[in-house]
């Protein structure tokens, strides 16, 4: 029998991310097919509003919110939800939403768009350089180097939430959806998994390829920040004053970046700022090809998904889930993450391939494997085993 009504739970971050639209995107392509599709959120934003008294318990609501247990497990029974897919619980959701599915005895999958089952700062990266200390030598690791926001109250934390709950065990009654293969052999490491509860599903996006004119220049998407590789980036394009690139975004780099363009005298780089979805979409489509450089491992990487819906290819790093989405010489070309020597041989090939057959090959990946209807086959085959 299908799992037709399905309760989303996400708790959304105080700025908006990749995984709001995977959740947009997922209770969209539910519906469509006939689902009935409840979603229950939060807001960190409502930490703005919090007074002093509250502010002070907030640590313990990091734990177990009881609000949320008594609203998702009274949205269950009155709904009959088959089954809870979870996206992200920090801060306000907070585990209690296990607990409530596992009280009503209705299974649950949790959705991986992070490192924090592992990582307190959930990225395997502390000051410019990838890191797994937590992984190897435990969570202690994080509370020294205040891993979470550079904060050792926070991190502390965050560690006590974690073990607390991995104490309890309740992470071995989960369902996991991993992105990558690569996320799956990470989450793995984690004492106590069941391998046969590790699901492997990427991300999807609606889209489709028009037949735009190719304009001459690469395309960056994402946080002007140090550990998506912003400063690397210039350093590259510096070398090849004949590629142009525009940076699509903004962050803490905006002003040190713009002051150094000016101050270099470097003209084939323009920082375009902030733009809404719609925009990007059509300055990816007509780029030449989308550079992502994250310094860390990334979960998966939305913005390739959506370079290929349109046909364009991609060029990056070698490393974490970034590799497992190109393939060099068809859909793109990979680079030495951290050598803007490397991006710069890796453009060079790029350009000394076939254009349109990198284009269509791109368009052919996402068809076959980051569509809606392939992504909704997988979704459900997924629903339909888990207990």
């Amino acid at each position: 029998m299908e799992k037709q009504k399905i309760l989303i739970v996400h708790n959304y971050y105080q700025k908006p991310g990749g995984e709001d639209t995977v959740v947009k995107n997922e209770k969209r392509l539910l519906e469509e097919h006939g689902h009935e599709v409840e979603l229950y959120t939060r807001n960190n934003n409502e930490l703005k509003k919090l007074s002093g008294i509250r502010k002070l318990l907030f640590p313990l609501l990091i734990v177990f919110n009881c609000r949320t247990y008594w609203e998702i497990r009274k949205l269950i029974k009155e709904k009959r939800i088959d089954i809870v897919h979870v996206h992200n619980t920090l801060s306000l959701i907070s585990p209690s939403v296990y607990y409530a599915t596992k009280n009503c005895r209705v299974p649950v999958v949790q959705t991986i768009h992070n490192f924090r089952l592992l990582c307190p700062g959930a990225v395997f990266y502390r000051e410019g350089h990838i890191c797994e200390d937590c992984l190897k030598h435990g969570l202690g690791c994080a509370v020294k180097n205040r891993c979470y926001r550079r904060s050792r109250v926070q991190t502390l934390a965050c560690v006590i939430n974690t073990k607390i709950h991995r104490m309890t065990g309740i992470y071995r009654y989960l369902n996991y959806i991993c992105l990558t293969e690569f996320t799956r052999n990470k989450l793995l490491c984690l004492k106590g998994i069941d391998s046969e509860k590790v699901y492997i599903k990427p991300n999807f996006t609606y889209g489709c390829r028009k037949r735009e004119q190719i304009e001459d220049y690469y395309i960056f998407v994402g946080r002007i920040e140090e550990i998506k590789g912003a400063e690397m980036l210039v350093e590259a394009f510096k070398t090849m004053p004949c590629r142009k690139l525009k940076m699509v975004g903004s962050g803490e780099l905006d002003g040190k970046i713009a002051d150094r363009l000016k101050t270099e005298g470097i003209d084939n780089i323009e920082m375009v700022g902030y733009r809404s979805g719609e925009i990007v979409r059509e300055l990816i489509e007509r780029a030449r090809g989308l550079i992502m450089c994250s310094q860390c491992y990334e979960t998966f990487g939305m913005v390739i998904v959506e370079a290929y819906s349109v046909g364009t290819p991609a060029i990056v790093g070698d490393i974490g889930n970034m590799r497992e989405l190109v393939e060099p010489g068809k859909t793109g070309e990979r680079f030495t993450y951290n050598l803007p020597e490397s991006l710069v041989e890796a453009i060079d090939r790029f350009e000394a391939g076939d254009m349109e057959s990198y284009r269509r090959n791109a368009y052919d990946f996402y068809r076959n494997n980051l569509s809606p209807e392939v992504n909704y086959r997988e979704l459900m085959m997924i629903y339909k085993t888990v207990k």
